[in-house]
């Protein structure tokens, strides 16, 4: 054990940078990985349809009766009467389709469209899905899909009701199964301005982007807040062009100190920039054992006495012993802790529940997330 403490302290020394040595340049990253373009985003598209051609692992018409009647209204669009006819096939699945419409798509572009089950088919494997109108959120029809259903699992059962499943063959992908039929609009090339939204909202970073666009294009970026940058074309660019020349711009992203927690899986995440103020850290166990060991207790013979079970309970208490206070100095950093916590051999739930005693403490200058 002092062996280990050794190390970790160890560890911890090693570890800390004096105050003359300079830190490592942080990476920096181009404007367009760190933000999105008002107007420049995709759609989420919908539809209702059925996939024929199953191997009788459809939807049971008996129990889904959507299936049914939608199954019944495409047979008389096409002519056949169905009115008196006794559908019992197992052979048609309803189904969900969606999709994404990427920006500035246009008319006859195909797109990747996903298909899921809706009634209790058992699979889609093999089916073909029939022309579908796939809507989007104010319920205009901006694409059609149809293909065969991919689902890329595997299912196998035997007679006796037992059953292996690899996958989801409930849910499938056509891909390029869709074609766009309806273009959304967006004259982007004549804005006269564009905001540009941050996807990790930063008041510093904000600032650097408006920053490193108005060295280029003087004038030509306002930062409103942490998340909104608002550019303007210069005179005589149109907006794509300066879009194109502005996105390849570096910056340095800069973002608050973070520790994320997944308490079921014991994981966690934490950010460079996280610090702990100076603080004393004791961890230990405590095992408490009971043990059960009843006792029966026979009467002597002829004393018509009866037969009695006595409980015996044994408690036991064990504390690990050889934990000592570590004082971690303050401006260490949550990565040398965690370092000197392993070298300790704490389990990641033990480090969880020193990470949150110590934030209680007010010694965990971080934000902690807990999923």
């Amino acid at each position: 054990m002092h062996k280990i403490l050794r190390a970790f302290v160890t560890v911890l020394v090693a570890l800390s940078l004096p105050l003359g040595m300079a830190a490592p340049a942080a990476a920096k990253s181009r404007i367009k990985d760190i933000v999105d373009f008002e107007g420049v985003r995709e759609n989420m598209l919908v539809g209702y349809g059925l996939v024929v051609g199953l191997n009788g692992t459809g939807d049971t018409l008996d129990n889904s009766s959507f299936t049914r009647q939608s199954l019944s209204a495409m047979l008389e669009r096409l002519g056949v009467n169905t009115r008196d006819a006794k559908l019992n096939t197992k052979n048609v699945a309803a189904v969900m389709v969606t999709a994404r419409l990427p920006a500035f798509a246009a008319t006859g572009s195909p797109v990747d469209v996903t298909v899921s089950a809706l009634g209790d088919a058992k699979s889609l494997l093999g089916g073909s899905l029939l022309v579908t109108p796939l809507l989007g959120a104010d319920g205009e029809a901006y694409a059609v899909a149809q293909g065969t259903v991919q689902t890329g699992s595997v299912s196998a059962g035997g007679a006796a009701g037992s059953t292996v499943t690899r996958g989801v063959p409930t849910a499938g992908r056509i891909a390029s199964g869709g074609v766009v039929e309806r273009e959304v609009t967006f004259q982007l090339a004549n804005m006269g301005q564009m905001r540009l939204t941050l996807k990790n909202p930063d008041f510093t970073t904000s600032r650097r982007i408006a920053d490193a666009i108005n060295a280029h294009y003087p004038g030509a970026a306002t930062s409103n807040n942490p998340t909104i940058v608002t550019v303007k074309a210069p005179s005589g660019e149109d907006m794509v062009s300066f879009l194109t020349a502005a996105e390849q711009l570096e910056v340095e992203p800069d973002s608050a100190a973070r520790l994320v927690i997944d308490e079921v899986s014991g994981v966690i995440v934490m950010g460079s920039d996280v610090r702990i103020s100076t603080v004393a850290i004791a961890q230990g166990n405590l095992t408490i054992s009971v043990q059960e060991s009843p006792q029966v207790s026979q009467p002597a013979p002829f004393s018509q006495g009866k037969t009695t079970v006595t409980p015996q309970s044994t408690v036991k208490i064990e504390e690990e012993k050889g934990k000592q206070l570590i004082v971690v100095n303050e401006g260490q950093s949550l990565a040398n802790l965690v370092a000197g916590l392993n070298a300790l051999v704490v389990t990641p739930r033990d480090m969880i529940s020193i990470l949150q005693t110590i934030k209680a403490a007010g010694a965990l200058q971080a934000d902690i997330q807990v999923l």
